[in-house]
């Protein structure tokens, strides 16, 4: 015995197809999902009607609301010949009929579908707008759970489902991850009835309507061109392509290197510098390397971007039990890390990567600054290091004693040397994370000062005194450069 599921269209009973409505015709029990659709009055009077709207207030989730429609139209199935009618079309928004589709099939339940008008169409016709010129359609409910939406914002989507104020709030701050907050975002209410109308806002308003209510979806249209990451990829591929630019042809991944290092400094400038705009060009230039490296191994058969987000995004969830799983930390950012460096440990084990020494692993091109912090970090976490930060002040002092006793002009420049992994050690007991970046703010404040000297002299640095600088030097300290 057949289970007929049947799309009532998006309201108006004229918008039935002629194929429900013979089915409805000739029914003898029909379950509705609900009986809130206007042109439920308006059904054939023959069948014996029942309706699920129940289950939503005794329920707290829809999955649940769900799990049980699905059983109880299955167990029905069983006994008699039942349709079951949906709004819209039966496989557009629609969760039961795919889980029904699902059960049907393990329980040998033959399933026969009559489609109606979705809810989509009627919102092309109050929108204007051609559903093949790349729309994206999305349940608000999905959104209101994320924390990015799952969008290329090169298209126009739709947003179902957007039934509730609350629902609204929590579907804006999602898309306000992308989107900017004013952006010009259309609620469309009561599409397929008599009652339609397009209420036009910007997004951090949406919330605030008050119209919204289960017939309410979300339209948002396409920002200006170029916005998506596939957008970038599209040029990145077009520039390698025969067609596109020789220079960008002839690269290689070793050719490439220099560029990856420095468009990387020119990020880290950005930030000591607090140039916030600035960072947002550098980053897309550093981006474009990375997006490059990408293409050049997708032309060679090495990987695809694919690859690449797959593995960072499972990496990330993997390394975060306490997120993505039952872990607790106890709100402790060590206990993070600890767990963090348990897993990688695992992970290599799992992969059969030996490393000969704790050592290993701290990344061969990194500065020397860095690479001496990492030693004495790894180092440290097994016991080698010293009881307190006395210890590491005691050491200095030695090495400067040591400096200062050698004769050997040679072996005194290496006594310099445990002198600065001395104090790199010793940033390191005052929690500086990042010497490098201590460094690079060091640097800055000797250019700053230096310049200072340059513009503020009358005569050529050349005949200066040494005193007359140092009072120029002075000068700026004192104006806080």
């Amino acid at each position: 015995m057949p289970l007929i599921i049947v799309g009532l269209g998006p309201g108006n009973i004229d918008d039935l197809t002629l194929a429900a409505w013979r089915t409805l015709e000739t029914a003898s029990t029909v379950y509705l999902r609900t009986d809130r659709h206007p042109c439920v009055p308006h059904l054939p009077k023959n069948a014996t009607f029942h309706t699920f709207d129940s289950l939503y207030e005794t329920l707290e989730a829809f999955e649940d609301v769900y799990a049980a429609i699905t059983e109880q139209l299955i167990a029905a199935a069983h006994h008699a010949n039942i349709v079951y009618a949906v709004p819209g079309d039966p496989l557009v928004g629609e969760s039961t009929v795919t889980r029904l589709l699902a059960s049907a099939e393990k329980e040998n339940i033959e399933i026969k579908i009559i489609n109606g008008i979705s809810f989509i169409e009627p919102m092309l016709k109050h929108l204007g707008i051609d559903a093949l010129d790349g729309l994206q359609i999305v349940d608000g409910l999905l959104l209101a759970e994320m924390h990015h939406p799952p969008l290329n914002p090169d298209f126009p989507t739709l947003v179902a489902q957007v039934y509730s104020r609350d629902v609204a709030s929590d579907v804006k701050l999602t898309l306000m991850n992308q989107y900017p907050d004013d952006f010009p975002v259309s609620l469309i209410h009561g599409a397929g009835t008599s009652e339609a109308f397009v209420e036009k806002m910007p997004l951090y308003e949406i919330d605030r309507s008050q119209h919204i209510n289960h017939l309410t979806s979300l339209y948002i249209p396409a920002p200006e061109r170029y916005t998506s990451f596939e957008s970038f990829q599209e040029i990145i591929a077009h520039l390698r392509a025969p067609e596109g630019c020789p220079w960008d042809r002839k690269q290689t991944h070793e050719s490439l290197r220099p560029y990856l290092i420095e468009e990387t400094a020119e990020v880290l400038d950005a930030i000591d510098n607090e140039q916030w705009d600035e960072l947002a060009d550098e980053l897309g230039d550093l981006l474009l390397q990375i997006v490059l490296h990408t293409q050049i191994a997708t032309e060679d058969g090495e990987f695809y971007m694919r690859d690449i987000l797959r593995r960072v995004n499972t990496k990330l969830i993997r390394r975060h039990p306490h997120v993505w799983g039952s872990e607790d930390v106890n709100g402790s950012s060590e206990k993070v890390v600890a767990n963090w460096e348990e897993i990688k440990k695992t992970e290599r084990a799992t992969q059969g990567k030996q490393r000969d020494s704790l050592l290993d692993g701290v990344p061969s091109n990194l500065s020397a600054l860095m690479t001496a912090y990492k030693y004495t970090a790894k180092a440290a976490k097994v016991g080698f290091d010293w009881a307190d930060v006395t210890g590491v002040e005691d050491k200095l002092r030695e090495e400067l004693d040591e400096i200062f006793a050698e004769t050997d002009p040679q072996k005194k420049i290496r006594e310099i040397g445990d002198l600065m992994f001395v104090l790199v050690n010793w940033l390191r007991w005052l929690k500086v994370d990042d010497p490098e970046s201590l460094m690079r703010e060091i640097n800055a404040k000797f250019y700053r000062r230096f310049r200072y000297i340059e513009t503020h002299t009358t005569k050529p640095l050349t005949e200066m005194t040494l005193d007359e600088m140092d009072a120029l030097w002075d000068a700026g300290k004192a104006e806080g450069l």
